[in-house]
């Protein structure tokens, strides 16, 4: 697998086919059709009726033939294929409808943000980019998860780490929901950033080194996850579940902090005997 820069186009054209295929007639009130279905899904005849346009208008669009559907064609797409919110999203981006983001990605932390990370602990913290560098975090992170001062610029990175550092493989108990949930933020930006091309590179050798990444990435699965739970695996506390929070700050869109909290009071005594947790 090879990942270009985002085509938009022909991705567009890929992603509506997928979601026209995942739904069934009666997902979306149709009544049901006396001739039998050759394949699964609504037929384009059936999203151009809940969407409001012509029937070639989506066979062109479905066969990447350079159409560039307007904002209100693309909100009408998106109800008709009942999206998700970062579906939606997801499409306004192909369809190029979103306001575009910064040019030049983040590749180091704003000042602030780098001392909010510090001044969070002992709280474990860290800074990400839209490629899932990791630009800062706290010492409690590189307690609970890795040194990452240990590891060259290049491969400060939480997919790789997850994907392919020998020591972090086993560290999250439910790893594949972990990879789906980082391939899907992955996914939205390489739609919301179509010229990084080192982003495009990284998903490629992902795919190449990883099995399960190149299956789920070929899911085109959107859903991102701003909170949640996670289980880790630590060589001196244990398993620890901990709650996270991802905050984009207003004034450095490109940038993420993300926040880690014990889950139970289990968690949390197992977070405070963490090494110089306290100290």
């Amino acid at each position: 697998m090879t990942t270009d820069t985002v085509d938009p186009i022909q991705e567009l054209a890929a992603f509506l086919r997928a979601r026209r295929e995942r739904l069934d007639p009666h997902d979306v009130g149709l009544p049901p059709r006396r001739r039998s279905r050759r394949t699964q899904g609504l037929r384009r005849e059936e999203v151009a009726e809940l969407a409001g346009v012509s029937i070639d208008y989506v066979v062109r669009l479905e066969q990447g033939r350079g159409l560039r559907p307007s904002a209100d064609v693309v909100e009408a797409l998106s109800r008709a294929l009942r999206l998700a919110p970062d579906e939606r999203a997801y499409l306004f981006d192909l369809a190029q409808r979103r306001p575009r983001r910064a040019a030049e990605p983040a590749t180091t932390a704003a000042p602030q943000l780098a001392r909010l990370v510090d001044d969070l602990s002992p709280l474990p913290a860290m800074l990400l980019n839209h490629r899932y560098d990791i630009l800062a975090w706290n010492t409690a992170m590189a307690r609970l998860l890795l040194d990452f001062d240990t590891l060259p610029p290049s491969r400060r990175n939480v997919m790789w780490l997850c994907l392919m550092h020998p020591g972090m493989r086993e560290v999250y108990v439910d790893r594949e929901r972990v990879v789906q949930e980082g391939i899907a933020h992955l996914r939205a930006a390489w739609a919301a950033h179509p010229e990084d091309q080192e982003l495009a590179d990284r998903i490629t050798e992902f795919a190449a080194h990883d099995a399960d990444f190149a299956r789920l990435w070929a899911e085109r699965d959107i859903k991102v996850n701003g909170r949640g739970r996670k289980v880790l695996r630590h060589p001196v506390i244990g398993e620890v579940a901990v709650r996270f929070e991802v905050l984009v700050p207003l004034q450095d869109p490109d940038q993420q902090l993300v926040i880690y909290r014990a889950a139970d009071e289990e968690s949390r005594s197992a977070l405070d005997r963490l090494p110089g947790a306290r100290g």
